[in-house]
């Protein structure tokens, strides 16, 4: 969700920046990158271990929440995300959402997208699921999330699209193949043979290359 439906990761981003800097300390892009896709106390203590912030994970999570409030409940798609989901959605295809977001922060980011959101299937919020015990980049919010669809589907004939590095490992370790959509400054080599194919923007993605109907042109 975060950073291939939604445009969460630039409001991530200014939140993070923000409580930074408080401290004096700099939030990069070398440490977002190991971040992304990760449950929400994960990244924040790995912020707090990385520039050595005098916080606590449960400080530093309260500070950055009033940024989210403030920032999320206006988050806009990105580009290309409405058309997939509305086109499978209406071609009667099962999909869900898989995210490391908990629950309330997916409220704050999906409350002007109810309609939206409500196309899916289910949405696994890995944030806070019970049944998601490790993060990406673990396997286990995609295995849950396979589990979910009616028919229990086999992981090979599973799609999965994602932004991240950590959500790309984790498709690859549950056995799923994967469209990565990585985020401009991401060096797009690294994964490469974890991936099947690797595009800048879902606008590109042609549903017929994987077997879906395609577009009407």
């Amino acid at each position: 969700m975060d950073g291939l439906l939604l445009d969460t990761e630039t409001l991530y981003t200014e939140a993070s920046t923000t409580v930074c800097s408080e401290y004096g300390k700099t939030y990069t892009w070398d440490i977002k990158k190991h971040l992304m896709g990760q449950k929400e106390a994960v990244s924040a203590r790995m912020i707090i271990d990385k520039l050595e912030l005098p916080l606590t994970v449960e400080e530093y999570l309260t500070k950055i929440h009033v940024h989210h409030e403030r920032l999320f409940p206006n988050v806009p798609f990105l580009p290309g995300a409405e058309k997939l989901v509305r086109h499978l959605h209406s071609h009667r295809v099962p999909i869900a959402v898989v995210t490391g977001s908990a629950t309330h922060g997916f409220e704050l980011k999906t409350r002007k997208h109810k309609d939206f959101f409500s196309l899916f299937h289910h949405i696994v919020l890995s944030g806070d699921d019970p049944e998601v015990i490790h993060g990406k980049p673990h396997p286990d919010a995609f295995e849950v999330g396979a589990k979910r669809f009616a028919d229990s589907p086999d992981h090979a004939k599973i799609l999965v699209f994602e932004d991240a590095i950590n959500g790309v490992t984790a498709a690859h370790a549950a056995g799923m193949p994967c469209v990565w959509v990585p985020h401009p400054r991401q060096d797009k080599s690294i994964l490469a043979e974890k991936t099947e194919l690797i595009i800048d923007s879902l606008e590109e993605f042609q549903p017929e290359m994987f077997g879906l109907p395609p577009y009407d042109t």
